[in-house]
């Protein structure tokens, strides 16, 4: 998948304005992910994106054991969005992020993750169904 063609779904899946909103809600979401992977996941995850966006899951600064309730708030504070919207755009970028990398990739990223997070892994907006990973 493209750089472009990941920024464009983003956009649609989350209804956003601007492809510098699709670009912000990836970031916020990316980077806030690669915070809560270890043992090198993050970059198995960014070896299979476009570099522009594999980087943000490589910008974290720190490795934490968020729970989905702090990935979230996270995220709503790096979009300086509400939580409810927060919560609407990581699933938007989780749904493409499912469609750009390997099943087996996202199975050993869903294997680091607490059963709570399952629920970023259910899209139900518009462009499409997340697929089942």
């Amino acid at each position: 998948m493209t750089y472009e063609d990941f920024v464009g779904l983003v956009q649609h899946r989350a209804q956003l304005a601007s492809i510098g909103e699709a670009v912000h809600a990836i970031h916020a979401t990316l980077q806030t992910l690669g915070e809560r992977l270890y043992g090198g996941e993050a970059d198995d995850l960014a070896s299979q994106l476009p570099r522009e966006i594999g980087t943000y899951l490589q910008d974290a600064q720190l490795r934490e054991n968020l729970s989905l309730r702090e990935f979230y708030q996270r995220v709503a504070l790096r979009e300086e969005l509400e939580y409810p919207d927060a919560v609407y755009h990581a699933k938007a970028v989780i749904s493409v992020l499912l469609d750009a990398v390997s099943p087996g990739e996202i199975a050993d990223m869903r294997a680091q993750l607490p059963a709570e997070f399952n629920d970023i892994f259910h899209w139900e907006g518009p462009g499409g169904e997340m697929r089942a990973a």
